[in-house]
């Protein structure tokens, strides 16, 4: 049995024997074992050999099987090769048996057809005779249950008396007509009554007999003016007409034989007549009197009805019901669309004005004309290339003549514009029509009221050596900075999807780069002429307060103060103006704007300190000045200014370092790299320079 292993059968076969234990022990008998196995391996033989003869009995017993089945299988493949060419005889004969029959039904069909038509034509004739006689008895025309049989007769009749002569048979082709003309105004007026019963099979049946008359395309308009009774009850239009439509979806195909050219003249029919009027009534109305209301109805209208043609999309009209669905909307706003831009512009013209007016007149300000042309041209590049102010100081009273609320007032009115131009505009005409309302906002946002502000705030900085000046310009920057945002964002999110692919893109690019380095270079000056005032601020400090006994005082040994009153107060309005210079910036501009603070700050204490001659405790001062100075310097976080304020704190240690120790003190690693002039002209302010000790010992 399977799994076999030997070593567990002979295991096993040990244990089984008395005394074969492979443990060993008292009880091992290794004869007893040595005989059990000689035993058990000849009862193995002679299995094998029992199992030997059964297995050559039955492959024998196979093989003689395989052979008598395989005789079966030759006898069986014969029969069928009989039996498959009596059915190839049998297919031969249906074939032909086929063909006769065929020939036959050709035969009788080419004798029943005339027959048929004979019939027909003598039927016809009959009923035609009626019309002659000017009586109609036939029980067809007498019976109104037979109308569907009255109408296939009169209808067949009507083009055979259409075919007569006008001047033999004028009385009986009146009579004719006048009869087709009858039962066509009963099978409308019965359809019309199927419909308002709400029966769809009497509907089908009608329509069917219709089908042929010329009276057909009238039973459809029927159908079209019953299903809009009372579909146009509420306020929404558009919404009406999707479930009209939908439900008209649904029904016509059981009665129509082509419902997609009654579902489309049902649409056709609601465009032409219901929403083009409520179209008309919504836009005359503010069409010349209020702008911003017809625009916003224009966008809303035409977006409702495109979307109610997107839902009828899904509706079978026929083969190009796209194009079908664009001709009914464009019908209908083609009058509004070909001169929407010049109102959009026009409107956008005006009401960007109104914004800017409504807020200069809220702070009392008379807008100033910033000039244009040769004068002010030449003032302008003589502005950019001196850096100093030309026409007299305004003062702004700390107004910075920007507004946010002015800014996003106005990038809605153009976002909204953006909107209205992508919805309303050709899309061959779209790029052009979106560059002219962004030179809207270029013209209003930028020019009118960032660039105004620039200008004013320019015109607001004072001297450099004006007193107490109130620095406002970086309000400017601030306010500037963050306007500048919003307009970049604007262009990104509305603007370039849609100009992308024309060539308008590389035009609205080259205008958004010129008026943003047009602000750049006015800020750049006006923050130049603002740290120039900060500068100017300093010295005035440092005049006031900074008095010559300072550094040189009467009694040595008697100084109790750390640092001087002006550094006191330099450093104080340095600090307020590091904390206004970083709230007004962002990103690497204020590391810019603070290096050179730090720059013309270092320079200003420098050359105030050259001012002075120090005593030994003079020295002293001096250098806890620089130190306080430098700590200062630490808010700027700039790495250049806080090694030029080192390295002045090492110059000041000149000042009281003794005479022998002068040319050690030089060649340390802050001064070794510095001129010598410098290190000389910092020695010299030292009291004590003039003795012939302390000239020997720094020559």
């Amino acid at each position: 049995q399977e799994p076999f292993v030997a070593d567990e059968y002979i295991e096993r076969l040990a244990w089984r024997t008395p005394g074969g234990g492979s443990r060993g022990g008292e009880a091992f008998d290794p004869k007893r074992l040595l005989e059990e196995f000689v035993n058990h391996i000849q009862e193995l033989q002679v299995m094998d050999e029992r199992i030997q003869r059964k297995v050559e009995k039955l492959e024998q017993q196979c093989q003689k099987e395989a052979k008598e089945f395989a005789k079966k299988v030759q006898e069986l493949q014969k029969s069928n090769q009989v039996a498959f060419q009596h059915f190839q005889e049998l297919d031969e004969h249906i074939s032909y048996v086929a063909t006769k029959v065929c020939h036959l039904g050709d035969q009788l069909e080419g004798v029943n057809t005339p027959r048929q038509r004979a019939v027909e034509a003598q039927k016809l004739m009959k009923y035609f005779n009626e019309f002659l006689d000017g009586e109609l008895k036939s029980d067809v025309f007498t019976n109104s249950e037979k109308i569907k049989e009255a109408a296939d007769i009169i209808q067949k009749l009507h083009l055979i008396a259409q075919e007569l002569p006008f001047d033999r048979f004028s009385e009986v082709k009146s009579k004719i007509a006048s009869k087709y003309h009858d039962l066509e105004c009963q099978l409308i007026q019965e359809f019309t009554s199927a419909q308002r019963r709400g029966e769809i099979c009497r509907m089908r049946e009608v329509a069917a007999v219709l089908l042929h008359f010329k009276g057909y395309s009238h039973c459809v308009d029927v159908y079209i003016k019953q299903c809009q009774e009372g579909a146009f009850l509420r306020n929404d239009v558009f919404e009406d007409a999707a479930i009209l439509c939908q439900r008209v979806n649904k029904q016509v195909g059981e009665i129509f034989s082509n419902p997609e050219t009654v579902l489309a003249k049902l649409i056709q029919n609601i465009f032409e007549v219901k929403l083009q009027s409520y179209v008309k009534d919504q836009l005359e109305e503010h069409r010349k009197s209020d702008a911003e209301q017809y625009l916003k109805n224009l966008y809303d209208l035409y977006t409702r009805t495109t979307n109610l043609s997107s839902k009828l999309m899904e509706f079978n009209l026929g083969t190009d019901k796209q194009t079908f669905l664009s001709k009914l909307i464009k019908a209908i706003f083609i009058s509004y669309l070909e001169n929407y831009i010049e109102v959009e512009i026009g409107y956008l013209k005006s009401r960007s004005a109104m914004i800017l007016q409504r807020y200069y007149d809220s702070k009392n300000h008379q807008k100033r004309s910033i000039g244009t042309g040769g004068i002010q041209d030449l003032k302008e590049r003589l502005r950019q290339r001196t850096n100093l102010p030309l026409g007299p100081s305004i003062d702004t009273h700390g107004e910075t003549f920007l507004s946010q609320e002015v800014v996003v007032n106005l990038l809605q009115e153009t976002k909204q514009a953006f909107e209205r131009c992508h919805r309303l505009s050709d899309p061959s005409d779209l790029p052009k029509n979106a560059f002219r309302i962004f030179s809207m906002l270029v013209e209003f946002l930028c020019t009118e009221h960032i660039d105004y502000a620039l200008e004013t705030g320019l015109a607001g900085i004072p001297s450099s050596d004006s007193k107490n000046a109130n620095l406002y310009f970086l309000d400017v920057v601030h306010q500037a900075n963050t306007i500048f945002h919003l307009f970049d964002k604007q262009f990104n999110d509305h603007l370039m999807p849609l100009i992308s692919s024309s060539p308008k893109l590389s035009e609205c690019l080259q205008k958004k780069k010129d008026i943003i380095e047009q602000m750049e270079v006015k800020l750049d000056m006006g923050i130049d002429r603002t740290l120039n005032c900060m500068i100017g601020q300093m010295k005035h400090i440092l005049a006031a307060e900074q008095k010559k006994t300072d550094f040189k005082p009467e009694d040595e040994n008697n100084v109790l103060i750390q640092y001087t009153n002006a550094c006191v107060k330099v450093c104080g309005y340095v600090r307020k103006q590091v904390e206004k210079i970083r709230n007004s910036m962002d990103g690497k501009n204020v590391d810019t704007v603070l290096m050179e603070l730090g720059v013309r700050f270092h320079r200003l204490i420098y050359e105030h300190l050259q001012q002075y001659s120090y005593s030994c405790m003079g020295g002293m001062l001096a250098i806890c000045d620089v130190a306080e100075y430098r700590k200062c310097a630490k808010d700027f976080k700039i790495a250049l200014v806080l090694q030029l304020f080192d390295t002045l704190h090492a110059l000041c240690n000149l000042l009281v370092v003794a005479p022998d120790n002068l040319k050690q003190v030089c060649s340390g690693e802050q001064l070794a790299n510095l001129d010598k002039n410098i290190l000389h002209s910092f020695v010299q302010l030292r009291v004590d320079y003039r003795s012939a000790r302390l000239a020997r010992h720094f020559s």
